[in-house]
């Protein structure tokens, strides 16, 4: 015997609609490009509140275009002195969103050790591992201060 769902039933689904609406006023051609540790460096300190970044730790994202130009930057999460959560499915949800081809992770130590954590280490393989299979490029990973950065990728750990 056949059963038949309800239209009530069939009613209760939700629907999707994929949409880009973009909120800046240039050409990407027009945005910040990223071609070292250290462009990226300089787009976060303009980027970041120097009140916040030796007080409590903060994880921001960059999305990037193919040509590595900065799509959106994403303050992803802001924790406490000693650490912040960075969810790897909200990281890919909003690369495949603003239709990101590579993007670079980054967060702060408010005790201004640029040293990454085994914590760091994992998250980083962890998200490059599943952006990967969105054909989507993890460029770098880097732990800023106000005194200077760490990057993954300048010192091969990435």
């Amino acid at each position: 015997m056949e059963k038949r769902l309800s239209l009530e039933t069939l009613n209760n689904v939700a629907e999707i609609e994929i949409v880009y609406r973009k909120k800046v006023n240039c050409k990407v051609s027009e945005r910040p490009q990223v071609t070292s540790s250290a462009d990226t460096y300089e787009i976060l300190m303009h980027y970041w509140n120097q009140d916040k970044i030796e007080l409590l730790e903060e994880f921001k994202v960059l999305f990037l275009s193919r040509s590595n130009r900065v799509l959106q930057i994403i303050p992803l999460s802001q924790g406490g002195v000693t650490g912040t959560v960075a969810d790897p499915r909200l990281i890919l949800a909003t690369a495949l969103k603003v239709n990101a081809c590579q993007l670079i992770l980054t967060h702060n130590h408010p005790s201004g050790s640029l040293k990454p954590s085994r914590a760091d280490e994992e998250l980083t393989q962890r998200i490059k591992s599943a952006a990967a299979y969105h054909d989507i490029r993890l460029l770098d990973h880097l732990i800023v201060s106000s005194e200077g950065y760490y990057s993954f990728a300048d010192e091969g750990n990435l």
